[in-house]
């Protein structure tokens, strides 16, 4: 049986949603969301209202994993309102690098979300983390006691998306397949590796491991493999399945070959935990 839940605010749009599935493996998608409330809208740059650094289509590219079994976990609104997977402090998760922060100020091209005067204050930072933050990271919490609680071990899978080329983060084009598991702290030893090479075997693809994305916040908080908890963080290329370009259109031919490849990945993964 499944079920899925939400969390919403007191307008009743979903903060954050819920599928509850079978299997040991709960995956996050934590800037799926492109809503933007009207009050935080008013104080932004029209560039803000496109969202570009969505990760796009991901619900649909990982459709798959809930006929498997997964629990699915996706907020509502966009990262420019609040980035799920940065810490409440705001730290950087790349000390020297240059990303965007807990409340981004501008987009991953450097354009201002923010009309002039009109910057976040440290109350309307309190005040995000608590409405949109908070709600996220208590269900992500939950959901992976519950099935530690049932299975014993679990595979939270960080999926996120990003374009090809990002000059502000990384020079040339990003390998399609990113895998980070905070350099083997967050998951089975030799597991983020394991997986770079299904990719490698596969063929078509390029991939890593803990290269430029060694993997956010929840990978990093979460991932406790000695507690039964084994967190992999998944960035892949746009181009392997979308166009990058507006309208950031989802790609059903390329989509349709990269969709097999996550299955098996996802299938590795369990395995491989199952018997860590």
């Amino acid at each position: 049986m499944t079920a899925s839940s939400t969390q919403t605010t007191p307008a009743s749009a979903p903060v954050v949603t819920l599928h509850r599935g079978s299997l040991p493996l709960l995956i996050s998608i934590p800037h799926l969301g492109t809503r933007i409330p009207a009050d935080i809208a008013a104080t932004m740059t029209p560039v803000a209202q496109r969202t570009d650094d969505c990760d796009w289509h991901l619900d649909r590219l990982y459709a798959f994993a809930r006929r498997m079994g997964a629990s699915i976990l996706w907020p509502s609104y966009a990262r420019y309102v609040i980035d799920l997977n940065r810490p409440p402090d705001g730290a950087n998760l790349y000390p020297g690098q240059d990303t965007t922060g807990l409340l981004p100020v501008d987009t991953f091209d450097k354009e201002p979300l923010y009309r002039e005067g009109h910057l976040p204050t440290d109350a309307e930072v309190a005040r995000r983390r608590e409405a949109y933050w908070k709600p996220y990271h208590e269900a992500l919490q939950g959901e992976l006691a519950a099935l530690k609680a049932n299975h014993g071990k679990v595979l939270l899978w960080e999926a996120h998306s990003i374009r090809s080329h990002v000059p502000r983060f990384f020079e040339g084009r990003l390998p399609d397949f990113n895998f980070g598991t905070s350099n083997g702290a967050s998951a089975a030893a030799g597991l983020g590796e394991e997986l770079a090479a299904v990719v490698e075997r596969h063929g078509g693809y390029s991939a890593v491991a803990n290269g430029r994305f060694k993997g956010g916040y929840i990978t990093r908080q979460y991932g406790q493999p000695a507690q039964g908890v084994h967190a992999v963080q998944l960035e892949l290329s746009q181009i392997t399945y979308m166009e990058e370009q507006m309208p950031y259109a989802y790609d059903e031919t390329l989509a349709a070959k990269v969709e097999p490849l996550l299955e098996k990945l996802l299938t590795t993964a369990l395995e491989r935990v199952g018997s860590a």
